[in-house]
C-alpha cells in the first residue's frame, strides 16, 4: 500500500504542480490582456479627443467659409450694381455725344447755308472767299469752345444746357450774319 500511496501522492504533486503552472498562466495571460485592453483603450481614448478636435476644426472651417461666402455675395452685389451704373452712364454718354454731334450739323449747317445766301444776294466773290474764311474760324472756334464748354456742362448742368447754348450760338452767328448782309446791301445800294 505504501506504492499507492506514493503514487497517488507524485500524482498529487504532479497535479497540483500542473494546477499551479497553468494558474500561473492564466494569471500571466490574464494580465497580458489587462495589458493589452488598457493600451487599446488609451489609443480609444485618444482617437476620440483627436476626433473631437477635428470635429471642432471642421466647424470653425465651415462657418468662416459661410462667412466668406456671405462676404463673396455682398461682393458680388456691389460689383454687379457698379457695372449697372457703368451701363447706365456709357450709354447716357453716346447718347449725348450722338445728340453734340447733331447739333454740331445743324449748326454748321445753318451757318453755311446763311453766309452763301447773303453772298448769293451781295454777288461778290470777294466777299464770298473772306466771309468763309470768317465763318470756317468761327466755326473752328466757336467749335473748340464748345467743346471745351460742353465736356465742363455735361459733367454739371447735362446735355440740355449744352444745347441752350448752340442755339444762342447759332442764334448770335446769324445776327451777325443779317448784320453782315445789312452792310452789305447798304454798299451795293446805289446813292442818288
Amino acid at each position: 500500500m505504501d506504492t499507492t500511496f506514493d503514487d497517488a501522492a507524485v500524482t498529487t504533486a504532479a497535479a497540483t504542480s500542473a494546477a499551479s503552472a497553468a494558474t500561473s498562466t492564466f494569471r500571466d495571460a490574464r494580465h497580458l490582456m489587462e495589458d493589452v485592453a488598457e493600451r487599446w483603450r488609451g489609443s480609444l481614448a485618444r482617437t476620440e479627443t483627436d476626433l473631437a478636435a477635428l470635429l471642432h476644426l471642421n466647424e470653425r472651417a465651415e462657418s468662416e467659409r459661410d462667412e466668406l461666402q456671405s462676404h463673396l455675395d455682398q461682393v458680388a452685389a456691389a460689383r454687379d450694381e457698379a457695372l449697372s451704373r457703368v451701363a447706365e452712364r456709357d450709354a447716357s454718354i453716346e447718347r449725348l455725344t450722338v445728340e453734340l454731334r447733331h447739333a454740331r450739323d445743324i449748326a454748321s449747317d445753318a451757318l453755311v447755308g446763311k453766309a452763301k445766301d447773303q453772298l448769293a444776294i451781295a454777288g461778290k466773290d470777294a466777299q464770298l472767299v473772306d466771309l468763309r474764311q470768317q465763318l470756317e474760324r468761327q466755326v473752328a472756334t466757336s467749335a473748340a469752345e464748345s467743346d471745351k464748354r460742353l465736356a465742363a456742362e455735361m459733367e454739371l448742368v447735362g446735355a440740355t444746357t449744352a444745347r441752350d447754348n448752340f442755339a444762342s450760338e447759332i442764334a448770335d452767328l446769324r445776327a451777325r450774319l443779317d448784320a453782315l448782309s445789312g452792310i452789305g446791301a447798304a454798299v451795293n445800294t446805289p446813292r442818288a
